[in-house]
């Protein structure tokens, strides 16, 4: 087993060759047409074909220039990062997005709670979301318009768990989020947010 640091060094010196296109139109929701323009900005970003984390990380702060973007690429970088070996393919990238864009309801729904579940034991703590929403803080930056207050995390984390833990016994688990999420007309409605962007 390579350490992280060994693979990285692998991952610079070898090229990846992603499946061929075909393949994936049916592993995802996109068509041979997205695809190549997705490997082409793929490609552009990540020309040996693969992504570490802190590639992933510089690429994902020229989004976010205004605040500190590193911890929740971080935790984005492990949900996209499928077979958990500290790189990201372009299939692993696209049929992440693929579900984030163009997936069910239920599909996006499970994808986000994978996200916040960050220890990957089924359920959402407390503290789990304490990090994801300070880390979305850290990354709008503390100079947005209006300015957010420094308890905002806390409250979000607060509002989230009163209206997702049902049981009342401090951790949110699947059930809980996909019977809440589907329940309100907001998350649903945010949900449908990105159905057209490619």
């Amino acid at each position: 087993m390579l350490s992280k640091q060994s693979a990285n060094s692998f991952l610079s010196t070898v090229r990846y060759r992603p499946q061929r296109l075909d393949h994936l139109v049916h592993q995802t929701n996109f068509s041979k047409k997205e695809l190549q323009v997705l490997y082409r900005g793929f490609k552009n970003e990540c020309p040996h074909g693969v992504v570490d984390e802190e590639t992933f990380k510089s690429i994902y702060s020229k989004f976010f220039p205004q605040g500190d973007s590193s911890m929740y690429a971080h935790f984005l970088f492990e949900a996209f990062d499928i077979h958990n070996n500290g790189s990201v393919s372009f299939e692993d990238f696209v049929v992440s997005l693929s579900i984030i864009l163009k997936g069910s309801i239920t599909d996006k729904l499970n994808w986000a709670f994978n996200l916040y579940d960050l220890n990957k034991d089924g359920c959402i703590t407390r503290e789990e979301m304490t990090n994801i929403m300070d880390s979305i803080y850290d990354m709008m930056g503390k100079y947005t318009d209006p300015c957010m207050r420094d308890n905002a995390p806390k409250e979000h984390v607060d509002n989230f768990f009163q209206k997702m833990d049902k049981n009342n016994d401090g951790v949110v688990t699947i059930e809980e989020f996909l019977d809440t999420c589907q329940k309100d007309e907001s998350i649903m409605q945010s949900m449908h947010m990105f159905d057209n962007v490619i």
